[in-house]
């Protein structure tokens, strides 16, 4: 510091010190006041009183969770009979806990603060809702029995670890909205559905590899050519490239 300074100089701080507050400030604002879930949402929230699986006792298999304005759901680990868990429209950033729930048939996270949506294989997992969050890649996606997973509206850039052998049955991926900028990465034999509406792709690539595809949705992207459409999509019935 100077001896030129003046107290008000020192008092008042750096313009690099004022702007690492201010983004600190914003930071913390951003921050959702913790809300987590509580035994007595659950108690009001458990639905479908269902055998289990060795059919010598019950246990509810659904929980309806959405706008609870929910930050954290450790509290769901020990509901490891689970099938329907939706925690859609809070601000949940991790859902580690739901790999406790091996049961699991079916989930919707839409609408929460994720910025990914890994999570531990779910070996009976069909369907999963993941729209509308923060999520910025599609790695830690192996889910051996998902047919369906929606990630419209999303900060994807590109298509990443999705493992055509782990993945054998998905049959649907929803990736509307989101900040592709190419189809690369999405080398599933065995998808039916792929829409890719809303992004910034301007290059079709490994679309070669999508031999049962029968649904291409590519409306609202930045194509000028058609190349990249291969004579192996045999299957292909309809294509939206309005």
């Amino acid at each position: 510091m100077s001896e030129t300074e003046t107290d008000a100089e020192r008092e008042a701080g750096s313009p690099i010190e004022d702007e690492v507050q201010e983004e600190e400030d914003e930071e913390k604002e951003e921050q959702p006041e913790p809300k987590p879930l509580t035994t007595e949402i659950l108690a009001e929230s458990l639905s479908l009183l269902c055998k289990t699986g060795n059919s010598l006792s019950h246990a509810y298999v659904r929980v309806d969770l959405r706008d609870r304005e929910l930050t954290d759901i450790n509290a769901l680990r020990p509901f490891v009979h689970l099938r329907y868990v939706d925690i859609s429209g809070n601000m949940i950033q991790d859902i580690s806990p739901l790999a406790n729930l091996s049961q699991l048939l079916w989930v919707s996270a839409e609408g929460n603060n994720l910025s990914s949506a890994q999570v531990e294989e779910l070996p009976f997992l069909q369907v999963a809702n993941f729209a509308r969050n923060s999520i910025r890649d599609t790695e830690g996606i192996f889910h051996p029995l998902l047919e369906t997973i929606n990630l419209n509206h999303n900060q994807i850039r590109e298509v990443t670890g999705l493992d055509p052998i782990k993945l054998s049955r998905l049959h649907t991926l929803e990736l509307r909205g989101n900040l592709l900028e190419s189809t690369r990465g999405i080398i599933l034999p065995n998808l039916h559905h792929l829409y890719l509406a809303a992004n910034t792709i301007s290059r079709l690539e490994d679309l070669d590899t999508l031999t049962s595809l029968q649904t291409l949705h590519l409306r609202e992207n930045h194509i000028e050519t058609l190349r990249g459409f291969s004579p192996t999509m045999v299957a292909l019935q309809y294509i939206n490239l309005r």
